[in-house]
């Protein structure tokens, strides 16, 4: 009997990138956040914070601290032009998120 090499191994960059991604993800407004932003972007639509505040409905102070917290985790990528700053979901980051969370269950 052959026993098959597991390359399903989890390493030390994905257990941070899980831990990281999934800290930003654990308030449900930040959820809500990171969902309007995705959307808008796959409709190829710029969002800014006015944007945001006017999707969730929270104060544009609580929007700035969830936003930051999403762009600390690398989830969320920020571009400033002017006085805007336009939010964009980084899909290479959440697709290792999505891909190291799928080893969890191996």
């Amino acid at each position: 009997m052959r026993i098959r090499k597991t390359t399903d191994i989890i390493n030390e960059e994905e257990v941070l990138l899980i831990a990281k991604a999934s800290d930003a993800l654990a308030h449900p407004a930040r959820v809500e956040i990171f969902r309007f932003i995705y959307k808008e972007n796959m409709a190829r639509h710029k969002v800014c914070n006015k944007d945001v505040v006017a999707a969730v409905g929270y104060a544009q102070a609580t929007v700035s601290q969830h936003l930051n917290k999403l762009v600390t985790s690398g989830l969320v990528q920020v571009e400033k032009k002017e006085t805007y700053s336009y939010y964009y979901v980084n899909i290479g980051i959440l697709g290792k998120y999505l891909n190291a969370v799928r080893k969890l269950n191996a």
